[in-house]
């Protein structure tokens, strides 16, 4: 596949009231073509947030009932970079990578932790956003990728390293009361 220089075109999903934020990289082809994150249906995101909340299996599906279920449960969606090149999904080929403007979500809602989904997220978001977020007091916190490609691991796996997102979530509901 050749690299082709992308733009982010999905917004961000947050709103006054989320705490926790995930980020990825960039949308794959398949997330651009419908709209949403981690819209490839061998990414398992949705699963693991499926498991990780207790939800019946599938009941993430529709657009519209994962930004419901994120709004819900006060976690932001969004991706680190704003543009980059990359061949297809393939995080490990970004290059020319400019970082989305965090602030636009870290000024409206009250942020505890990020989350970042896949070792490049995490990397990228270390150069790019560490500092502000240092200086903001906001915890960082890599995640494995939920994408195919990270085979060696399985669902129950996943979804314990994902646990760390409920427990961020949890503890902002204790102390908001």
């Amino acid at each position: 596949m050749e690299a082709q220089h992308i733009e982010h075109t999905l917004e961000p999903i947050f709103d006054e009231r989320s705490r926790v934020l995930v980020l990825g990289t960039m949308p794959s082809p398949k997330s651009r073509e419908v709209g949403f994150y981690y819209g490839h249906p061998q990414n398992r995101f949705w699963r693991v947030m499926e498991a990780l909340f207790e939800l019946p299996s599938h009941s993430l599906v529709e657009n519209d009932m994962r930004r419901a279920f994120l709004l819900k449960h006060h976690i932001a969606l969004w991706d680190v970079l704003a543009s980059c090149t990359i061949e297809g999904a393939a995080d490990a080929s970004i290059v020319d990578a400019i970082p989305n403007d965090l602030t636009r979500i870290l000024g409206k809602a009250p942020i505890t932790h990020v989350f970042t989904t896949g070792g490049k997220a995490t990397q990228l978001c270390q150069r790019m956003n560490g500092n502000m977020l240092g200086a903001r007091n906001i915890a960082l916190t890599g995640l494995p990728s939920t994408s195919a490609a990270n085979a060696r691991m399985r669902l129950d796996q996943l979804t314990e390293a994902y646990r760390p997102i409920a427990h961020a979530v949890t503890a902002g509901n204790c102390h908001a009361k």
